[in-house]
């Protein structure tokens, strides 16, 4: 029983101690592999993409006016708005312009997915393809025309960049050093290695047959309809591409209840769906996929914060009981992940101001324990949206990058 338990023991040591390494073995296997596109041979080019583009709000509708501004201002002339306004007082909305169609489902729909629908089935004509923006969101006005470089390779499925829109608070600081870290690795790694980037929720564009063919069978409800999507798309071994050219500016959580609701619902989500990532690890090897093996190891991924968390553990114990090898080997793991993590920052342009806030890691950290006590007394039925605070306008980040 005793040797058992010690077998046990180091099986769970490993598995944990694997997500500390595995970020720089990745990065290495991406830089050997030199492959960050490789094209569907099979894909139809399509030159000229009809996009419907489908923003959804739920009970806010502040910043509509903001996106839908953004949204116009593309550079490019084949596509329509549709926004679902779930649960919205839609009064004070007036959308002047023919490409705008304004939806108010009569019944509340407390769903992401419902609300795709519910633009798809009243889509005005047959839109090839869709992307899905959030009502915080603000666009790049090249935003199309860079998910169009790779829907011309053959891809179905393209994520991309969501940049920070406010870097006002610590907080917001931190998550946006956060999505910099997963951006690089669930992204630009993961893609240019041979398999599919991670879905972020908003940014991301689909051919509409990809899209109904994945998720139309199914009724969502809830947080994470965006794991689902994915590992429905790798299931069909297809690729999601991964472009940091069509960007996405995203608003990061700037309070200390923000974050612990809405981590709250992503711990909770990764806790419900990460099965999948058995399946997928399964499938990758019984198909020989490259593809859906590593994203496999992807899925099955704790967040962030609770291998780290569980690393300085296991790292105390064994220094406590006095297998020392054993926790000068957690800390070099950590002192590896600090380096994937340092990495990842210099690697991408990183404000000074995400720098500064590093500082104050243990303190987010912290926050997110909170967010994982409270997923045993709330469900992720409480809220399907985190609530905005942040102003910014897309005239304001024309300015940033300006002065930048």
């Amino acid at each position: 029983m005793s040797n058992l338990l010690s077998i046990i023991w180091i099986i769970i040591q490993v598995i944990i101690g694997f997500n500390l390494v595995f970020p720089l073995l990745l990065f290495l296997f991406y830089g050997i592999r030199k492959s960050v596109v490789s094209p569907n041979k099979e894909g139809v080019l399509l030159h000229d993409p009809d996009y419907g583009i489908i923003v959804t709000a739920y009970e806010q509708t502040d910043n509509l006016p903001s996106v839908v501004k953004s949204l116009l201002q593309l550079q490019y002339s084949n596509y329509l708005i549709y926004i679902v306004a779930d649960k919205c007082d839609i009064s004070n909305l007036n959308f002047n312009d023919e490409r705008v169609i304004l939806l108010r489902p009569a019944e509340t729909l407390a769903s992401n997915t419902r609300s795709h629908f519910y633009a798809i089935n009243r889509f005005v004509r047959p839109h090839t393809h869709l992307t899905i923006i959030d009502s915080d969101n603000l666009v790049k006005p090249d935003y199309l025309a860079q998910l169009n470089e790779y829907f011309n390779y053959g891809f179905k499925a393209v994520q991309g960049i969501r940049e920070a829109k406010n870097l006002d608070t610590t907080f917001a600081c931190l998550d946006a050093a956060r999505d910099i870290y997963y951006h690089f690795y669930d992204g630009k790694v993961l893609f240019g290695a041979g398999s599919s980037a991670t879905l972020a929720g908003s940014g991301m564009a689909f051919t509409t047959e990809l899209y109904v063919q994945c998720l139309g069978h199914l009724d969502i409800t809830g947080a994470g309809f965006d794991k689902v999507l994915q590992s429905e798309i790798l299931k069909r071994d297809e690729r999601i591409a991964f472009t940091e050219k069509a960007i996405v500016y995203d608003e990061k959580t700037s309070r200390s209840d923000q974050l612990v609701n809405q981590r709250a619902r992503w711990i909770n989500t990764w806790f419900k769906y990460f099965k999948y990532g058995f399946r997928m690890i399964a499938n990758g090897i019984t198909r020989f996929s490259l593809n859906q093996f590593i994203f496999g190891l992807v899925l099955v991924r704790p967040p962030l914060f609770m291998f780290l968390l569980l690393s300085v553990v296991f790292m105390g114990i064994n220094i406590a009981i006095g297998h020392l090898m054993a926790g000068a080997l957690w800390a070099a793991g950590l002192l590896i992940f600090v380096a994937g993590f340092a990495l990842a920052l210099a690697r991408s342009e990183t404000d000074k101001r995400i720098y500064r806030s590093l500082i104050n890691i243990p303190r987010f950290m912290f926050l997110q324990v909170l967010s994982l006590l409270r997923i045993f007394k709330r469900s992720n039925k409480q809220n399907i949206a985190t609530k905005h605070y942040a102003g910014t306008q897309i005239d304001d980040i024309k300015d940033k990058q300006s002065e930048n």
